[in-house]
């Protein structure tokens, strides 16, 4: 069911609708060497194909995965030969080029430079990250996003009706809830639904119908697109530390929950959560930091699955509670002056003098206990000379902040008037 043409094509409306960036370069072949990034089952080889025919280009297809360096060169030398016995382009298309390492992308360079020929490579991971600079300024990057359940019902329907490619000689009847679900469970992966497409007709054989029941048995247990080491991984504790800091309870345990289900550590959610309790809640509510290693710790004691539930726990807390990130400005605001002062001696009344020379340098002179004066405080400066009336910390009004904001204001009153 791979699509011959542009035409037949389903989803990627953003590149290749009409006066789309994309197809204007495939319709003025003015391709060039591009990559092509986005999830499995987008289209990326489809296109490569389709971008082939319509150029009347040479197509060869090889894999970063089954074969190495050696072929590539083989590719590249043959392209010539072609390109000078008969003028006509040859398109390389390499299927997962972030599994090469950068010494092996080099191998590309000559031929994506000299622009006779062109490159395209296909990646599921960020080209940022996982291809080399020189190659990725000679090369257009389009991204291919996850289909929609629409984009997918249209290749579903199509794979039903088609006798010759598809599985129109079945003469299935599908129902309409059957087929939404299969679309829906495929996570934007056409190869993904078709599959199951196809499992369906096996369960029921030819002229069968496919339930709603059907459809849940043929997709069995999918697991979700997570890759724990690759940018999903990122992305996804992206999204869960964002939903916590934006105080979305239901954000926040959609994601986790999302990493569960894809194998995600707890432990590495435990970190993230930890480190936000401290970031973005502070002492807005000092409870935050306290409840995130304790539900920590009892993740240790239980293992899954009863240890998600503190998991669950902490995450509904940790967005639910007031927010502050006035800890964190604090911190860098302080390390900022640290950076900026480093030769700034501690004021001498507060040293210590455990001898006589310091005694008599001045040492702890005129140093006041803050025990022996009213609420145990007394004004005095802390900070070196060049740092001297300097704040750092400045609460926000919510949670416990408050709190400390009239705390401070207190003795702020009583240091300006000198007592």
């Amino acid at each position: 069911m791979r699509p011959r043409d542009l035409d037949e094509f389903a989803g990627q409306e953003h590149l290749l609708g009409p006066g789309k960036a994309l197809r204007r370069l495939i319709e003025q072949d003015e391709v060039g060497s591009i990559l092509f990034w986005g999830p499995p089952g987008t289209g990326k080889t489809t296109l490569a194909r389709i971008i082939a025919e319509r150029t009347s280009a040479a197509f060869v297809h090889f894999s970063a995965v089954t074969e190495g360096v050696a072929r590539v060169r083989e590719i590249i030398a043959q392209a010539g030969q072609r390109q000078r016995a008969t003028g006509r382009r040859t398109i390389l298309f390499c299927d997962e080029i972030h599994r090469f390492n950068k010494a092996q992308q080099d191998a590309f360079l000559s031929h994506v430079a000299a622009g006779t020929n062109w490159l395209i490579g296909a990646t599921t991971e960020n080209p940022s990250f996982e291809v080399i600079g020189a190659l990725l300024s000679r090369s257009r990057v389009f991204v291919l996003r996850p289909l929609g359940v629409d984009d997918l019902q249209v290749i579903v329907r199509r794979a039903l009706a088609d006798a010759e490619r598809g599985l129109g000689s079945l003469r299935l009847r599908v129902a309409d809830d059957a087929l939404e679900l299969i679309c829906e469970q495929a996570d934007g992966d056409a190869r993904r639904a078709l599959n199951a497409l196809e499992a369906a007709a096996t369960l029921v054989g030819e002229g069968g119908e496919v339930t709603r029941q059907v459809a849940r048995e043929a997709i069995q247990l999918r697991f979700a697109r997570f890759d724990k080491g690759g940018e999903e991984h990122f992305n996804m504790l992206s999204a869960y530390h964002k939903s916590l800091r934006g105080s979305d309870p239901d954000g926040a345990l959609y994601w986790m929950a999302r990493m569960i289900e894809g194998g995600q550590d707890p432990m590495i959610m435990f970190r993230r959560a930890i480190a936000m309790a401290a970031e973005d809640i502070g002492l807005a509510d000092p409870e935050a930091l306290k409840l995130a290693v304790a539900a920590r710790d009892a993740y240790h004691i239980l293992g899954p699955p009863e240890g998600y539930l503190p998991l669950a726990e902490m995450t509904i807390y940790l967005a639910t509670a007031p927010k502050s990130n006035a800890g964190y400005r604090a911190l860098h605001a302080a390390l900022e002056a640290a950076q900026l002062t480093p030769a700034a001696g501690v004021p001498l009344h507060i040293r210590n003098a455990p001898t006589r020379l310091m005694k008599e340098l001045g040492y702890h002179a005129g140093y006041k206990y803050a025990h022996d004066f009213e609420g145990a405080y007394v004004p005095q400066e802390y900070l070196p000379d060049e740092l001297a009336g300097r704040t750092f910390f400045e609460p926000g009004g919510l949670g416990f902040e408050k709190e400390i904001a009239r705390r401070l204001e207190y003795w702020r009153k009583r240091k300006a008037e000198g007592r």
